[in-house]
């Protein structure tokens, strides 16, 4: 019987951890980040890019292998932005709420179809030797007029996606949003590279 995989996840995000635990399983034993490793700064300008930053951090760090994602939410009426920079919207310290406040003010006056989005997530594992593996997770959506729900955190209460029935993600079931969402995807592809 061979050892399951153990990967560190380079998240300190506890959201965001909660939410990769619940999406893998029991794919591979996922270590929880060692809290004295630094916050990495992501200032890579793509997903890919910030995703390996935090990655080979914490394969120096700890000499396990590790996963990093890295998420955008890219709103095609604002060419692409928050993109990249979607953590940080609002500014570099700032809250779930508040970048949810400025998206939504910088929409003011946008009809609905032309609120169309997408939320990209890279998953990137990458190996104390160097190798690595990234898959890309999409979610196809809009961004709804107000915030709807309490479920989630991020932009979840504004973000439409296509097959939700109308409903933002915060007004779905975990299980519900996992199956849609572009980290669900992106981990669920993830999985079934490293089995396959």
């Amino acid at each position: 019987m061979t050892a399951r995989l153990q990967i560190v996840c380079s998240s300190a995000n506890p959201d965001k951890v909660e939410e990769i635990a619940a999406i893998v399983g029991d794919a591979f034993d996922l270590l929880p980040r060692p809290l004295e490793v630094a916050e990495v700064v992501e200032d890579a300008d793509t997903l890919e890019g910030n995703a390996r930053l935090k990655a080979v951090a914490l394969v120096e760090a700890t000499g396990f292998p590790a996963v990093a994602d890295d998420t955008g939410l890219f709103v095609d009426a604002l060419d692409g932005a928050p993109g990249v920079w979607s953590a940080r919207y609002a500014g570099p310290h700032a809250t779930y709420a508040e970048n949810r406040a400025k998206l939504l003010g910088a929409l003011t006056g946008i009809a609905d179809e032309q609120r169309t989005a997408q939320f990209r997530t890279v998953a990137l594992v990458r190996w104390p030797d160097g190798r690595e593996l990234s898959v890309e997770g999409v979610s196809e959506g809009r961004i709804a007029t107000a915030e709807r729900g309490d479920v989630g955190f991020g932009f979840d209460p504004v973000f439409v996606p296509v097959d939700g029935g109308g409903r933002t993600f915060a007004e779905m079931t975990l299980a519900e949003k996992h199956a849609l969402s572009h980290r669900g995807r992106a981990f669920r592809a993830l999985v079934a590279a490293l089995r396959g």
